[in-house]
């Protein structure tokens, strides 16, 4: 079955970032992925968490930076990161902000993320 999706919803959240939701818990109902387009201003951070599912990350515009055990990994426009469930991240953004899609394996829920 074919299923149009006429627009994403915005999900509100605290620090300046925006976060539309095309596919998902919230806009269509899917439990299995989410797929949503974020828009981070400069300097945006968001808490530490500890996921229990895949986030693929592509980067449009700017810089995601990403803190894990390893160290630090800045993702540039053109570039993309992966995480895995149970590994400990922490997301901001670069001096410029950054604009990425976010897809997470299952779908992305506030219960779901593990934030400190």
């Amino acid at each position: 079955m074919v299923r149009k999706i006429e627009g994403a919803a915005r999900i509100p959240v605290p620090g300046g970032k925006i976060i539309d939701e095309h596919v998902g818990r919230v806009n269509s109902g899917d439990e299995g992925i989410s797929i949503a387009r974020m828009v981070a201003p400069a300097g945006w951070s968001e808490p530490a968490q500890t996921p229990s599912f895949t986030e693929y990350t592509v980067v449009l515009r700017g810089t995601v930076i990403v803190e894990h055990a390893e160290g630090t990994t800045e993702v540039g426009a053109g570039e993309s990161v992966v995480t895995t469930p149970g590994e400990k991240v922490r997301y901001s953004a670069g001096p410029q902000g950054a604009e990425y899609i976010a897809v997470c394996l299952p779908a992305f829920s506030p219960e779901t993320a593990g934030r400190d």
